[in-house]
């Protein structure tokens, strides 16, 4: 077992550990670095939710209430579930981009800052631009919208909430556009692969929740059946 500390490579640490299967304690922006050290080694890898929503846990059927409960993975059964790539960067959810993105870049500075109740403070800043929308070209068509999602296998969405996927092992990208600052329906489209650019060379962008800038244009695929996760066997 390894404490990450402040600063540490959580993927670098995974390369090195002498280990038959890999594991990550955390939420999903954490897990993704151990989870693509596992791709690369070719080990099991283990989750045990102790994040803020668990998106990822809760979709391969864990309980992130009981954290303890997901230690049975170890002598668990094997799935193989897609993970998405944004370039060189691997996802386990999806990568949002527009207003839920820069939601997340101010909540990050706020906390940085030490700003008490971040995120609400994050919020009221992002409804002052509720007008602002997102301008890309996705697979050479214009987009004008305040949200896109791009994600890993098909989600259940809701407004702006993130909801359930069914199914893990797909092999789809699923590509959603919000209409509306409170759209009532997201336009979808399903592909292997997407084409996202923008104005802009740099983009701020949410992977798995975390802030980050990317380069465009984006490029977008999915690695079928790549990761090997172990979950708790079901009961007899």
């Amino acid at each position: 077992m390894h404490l990450l500390a402040q600063g540490e490579d959580a993927r670098e640490v995974a390369l090195r550990a002498d280990a038959d299967v890999l594991a990550a304690a955390g939420g999903d922006g954490s897990l993704g670095a151990v989870a693509g050290a596992a791709i690369e080694r070719d080990l099991p890898f283990v989750i045990v939710p102790l994040g803020t929503r668990n998106h990822f846990a809760r979709d391969l059927g864990l309980d992130p209430g009981d954290p303890v409960a997901a230690l049975d993975a170890f002598d668990g059964v094997e799935q193989r579930v897609d993970v998405g790539r944004v370039g060189d960067r691997l996802f386990l959810n999806n990568v949002a981009l527009g207003l839920y993105a820069r939601l997340v870049h101010r909540r990050e500075r706020h906390r940085r800052r030490r700003v008490a109740l971040a995120s609400l403070r994050a919020l009221l800043l992002i409804a002052r631009e509720r007008g602002r929308q997102q301008h890309l070209s996705i697979d050479g068509r214009d987009v004008v919208a305040p949200v896109v999602l791009v994600a890993s296998n098909a989600y259940e969405l809701d407004l702006f909430n993130v909801g359930e996927r069914m199914h893990l092992d797909d092999g789809l990208l699923h590509l959603y556009i919000a209409h509306g600052w409170l759209p009532r329906s997201w336009e979808e489209r399903s592909a292997p692969r997407f084409e996202v650019d923008a104005p802009r060379s740099r983009l701020q962008a949410a992977v798995d929740g975390e802030p980050v800038v990317l380069e465009t244009p984006l490029d977008f695929s999915l690695d079928r059946q790549t990761l090997r996760v172990l979950v708790p066997a079901p009961p007899d």
